[in-house]
């Protein structure tokens, strides 16, 4: 990093917010996917920036970007640093030198619109402190993540995030009323009515750009009273074709739950033998003795402000799941799911000790194409790792289509560990194309920016490309992610 470049951002920000000691880059330099933490435990090398920068507030961020574009200086965005698909990788590209812009003393809740019903929040907010600001004025985001306790609001926006309750609260981008974002061309607002006719939409085009469109600074969003009833009821069904139809019933009946989550064989088998002695107990012969041979949980919940209110939805989709052939299980594996949610993430430094390589791969189709996608990431999956135990499960539903979350775990190749996954996400990724979407929620970042173009055309490459030309004129911002 030039050193006039350094004594800038130290005036700008002050010296105790330009990092350049070992631990502090190396703690930004990567996210959280499989392949991140193996390069953590030295197998293999990762990309270091040459400083972090935290700035104070958006002005300061804007600042930052007006430096490096003088010094031609590369700029990676840092939230909570959850990626899984490289999108806070410490990438140089073209340039000799990268920092990391790390958004955490955005911290702030800005303002509360209680007529509206919108907040504006900083977008260094981690997902727990969201609620807890909005909280102290009766409101809730209810977008929570698997990675809600470390991802940030300016995190959320930047890659689509979907949360576990989309069902019922929507996925981020549908609770984005606003957003500003420092670019090198200066600051970018966007957003001063719920709808608007006045040309397309350019609020979508700055959620989901990754960083590589501008730094979000400020996102205005929808929010709802905090629920003061909460109910979490598992479901099981007979089959992953029997279970998915059950979830499309619901979904194009607009039923109201705010969860709904289906897990295929293999996922329910672990599920269960985690939460209710699976092999042995009573609700194994009780399956057994109600004829369901291949038992898929279905996991349904509800949120809302009256003991009645959620009454009157459970009762809507207990009709339609009994039509759907499901037997309720009842509330105990409903709430266990809800409490053990964000026990996923922190179970896989366990594994990797253990010599096992796991990680979670998505998608989302169609429903006349779902199982066959299913299907075919699986076969893919198997046919690249050998005998890997692979579990899915619909954490999405949408009228049209729904989501896939893949899980794998297989015995881990010591001798070659990064490329034994890399070729198992290539063919599930190739197994996808044409069928299904690279991501549902987990966004492009470096791991399927190969396959955008052929998702979105050439054309549709052409349009980000200008895009960034117009914003990003050098090309400082995030370099290598989205656009290859």
């Amino acid at each position: 990093m030039p050193e006039s470049a350094r004594e800038e951002m130290a005036v700008l920000l002050g010296v105790d917010h330009v990092l350049t000691a070992p631990e502090d880059r190396l703690g930004r330099a990567s996210g959280l996917s499989y392949l991140d933490l193996l390069r953590r435990r030295g197998q293999g090398d990762f990309p270091v920036p040459d400083a972090v920068v935290l700035p104070a507030d958006p002005e300061q961020v804007q600042g930052v970007l007006e430096i490096c574009a003088r010094y031609d200086v590369g700029v990676v965005p840092f939230g909570g640093g959850t990626s899984v698909v490289g999108g806070v990788s410490a990438l140089r590209g073209s340039k000799d030198a990268v920092v990391t812009l790390d958004l955490a003393r955005l911290d702030r809740l800005v303002s509360v619109d209680p007529v509206s019903r919108i907040a504006v929040l900083q977008a260094g907010v981690r997902g727990p402190d969201a609620e807890r600001l909005l909280g102290a004025y009766g409101f809730t985001l209810g977008h929570v993540p698997q990675s809600f306790e470390r991802a940030t609001i300016g995190g959320f926006a930047a890659t689509r995030s979907a949360g576990q309750a989309s069902a019922g609260y929507g996925r981020f981008e549908d609770m984005v009323s606003g957003v500003r974002l420092a670019t090198p061309r200066g600051e970018w607002r966007l957003g001063v009515a719920p709808a608007s006719a006045a040309g397309p939409d350019l609020r979508q085009l700055a959620v989901g750009s990754e960083g590589a469109l501008g730094v979000i600074t400020e996102v205005a969003v929808r929010v709802r009273p905090v629920p003061l009833v909460r109910h979490y009821t598992g479901y099981v069904l007979d089959g992953w074709e029997r279970g998915s139809a059950a979830v499309r019933t619901l979904a194009q009946h607009r039923v109201p739950a705010d969860v709904i989550r289906l897990s295929d064989v293999d996922e329910t088998e672990v599920s269960l033998s985690l939460n209710a002695g699976w092999k042995t107990s009573a609700l194994r012969r009780y399956l057994d003795t109600r004829g369901v041979l291949e038992p898929c949980l279905l996991i349904v919940g509800f949120e809302g402000q009256s003991t009645r209110e959620v009454s009157a939805r459970r009762r809507e989709t207990g009709r339609l799941l009994k039509k759907a052939g499901a037997l309720r299980l009842g509330r105990t594996l409903g709430e266990s799911w809800r409490r053990g949610r964000f026990s996923g993430p922190r179970q896989r430094d366990a594994l990797l000790d253990n010599g096992v390589c796991v990680e979670t791969l998505e998608t989302a189709a169609h429903w006349s194409k779902l199982s066959q996608l299913r299907d075919e990431v699986r076969d893919a999956l198997t046919k690249s790792l050998g005998s890997p135990i692979v579990m899915c499960h619909v954490s999405h539903a949408y009228e049209m289509g729904a989501s896939l979350y893949f899980t794998v775990l297989t015995a881990r190749d010591s001798d070659d560990p990064i490329g034994q996954w890399e070729r198992a996400k290539r063919a599930a990724c190739e197994a996808i194309d044409g069928l299904g979407t690279i991501s549902h929620h987990h966004a492009v970042g470096v791991d399927h920016a190969s396959y955008l173009e052929a998702e979105i055309g050439t054309l549709g490459i052409d349009v980000l490309r200008a895009a960034k030309a117009a914003v990003d004129p050098t090309g400082i911002l995030n370099p290598g992610k989205l656009l290859t």
